[in-house]
């Protein structure tokens, strides 16, 4: 492999915003590696998103790693005890998976070091990101700082960089950025509920921000939504 080419790890969910941070990887130049997680979530539609997206947007390779953290629950989106909320909440919502973007961002920054990529992407967000805390600038910050003494390459003199591209932008300006870049929002799944062909069902948090997001930034959205949806 040529050495002057820059590697990525790219963290991909298969949803709107992991998938125009890693468009905006490709834009950058980098060899994008990416990576998606079955961590015991319910809504497994996008896992599949996560492999069209990467084949579609010219990914080195993908990597699906398993997790259980279904067997910790807690959350919404792992634990069947606990429903998906259908209407905006206050604080913290029960969709917050504890320790999730730590957990992944260790695993990414391990294969990240096998590469020898140096770099790795995620698309958290500070603006629309439901008030999760594992997406405010201060954590990808510390991660960053925790990468570099935490590893061989690190104690080496190798520096490794934490990249969240839309960490300040809304919505709509996210989907502005991947219609620059010429993607397909059609092949996204950002429902939290979605079902198995990842249709969305239209009023959990997830489905609220990416309409509104569309409609802000006056781009058709190319949701599919299941039967009984509010916008089927």
């Amino acid at each position: 492999m040529n050495a002057t080419v820059k590697q990525a790890v790219v963290l991909t969910s298969g949803g709107l915003d992991s998938t125009t941070c890693l468009a905006i990887a490709r834009d950058q130049g980098y060899r994008c590696h990416t990576l998606a997680f079955d961590y015991g979530q319910k809504h497994k539609a996008e896992l599949d998103a996560g492999i069209r997206i990467s084949r579609a947007l010219g990914a080195a390779d993908h990597k699906i790693i398993r997790i259980d953290l279904a067997s910790i629950g807690g959350s919404a989106l792992t634990d069947p005890k606990i429903a998906v909320p259908d209407h905006p909440t206050h604080g913290i919502p029960v969709t917050y998976v504890p320790a999730r973007n730590t957990v992944f961002l260790s695993l990414a920054l391990g294969w990240a070091e096998v590469l020898g990529a140096y770099d790795i992407f995620i698309g958290v967000n500070a603006v629309d990101y439901s008030g999760y805390p594992d997406c405010r600038p201060a954590f990808i910050e510390a991660f960053q700082e925790l990468a570099n003494l935490a590893t061989k390459a690190g104690a080496e003199g190798e520096r490794f960089r934490i990249h969240a591209p839309l960490q300040h932008l809304g919505k709509a300006d996210i989907i502005r950025t991947g219609v620059r870049l010429g993607l397909d929002y059609g092949m996204t799944v950002s429902c939290y509920s979605a079902d198995g062909e990842g249709r969305a069902c239209g009023v959990c948090d997830a489905c609220r921000l990416r309409r509104e997001g569309f409609r802000e930034a006056e781009v058709r959205d190319p949701t599919r939504y299941r039967p009984g949806s509010p916008f089927a």
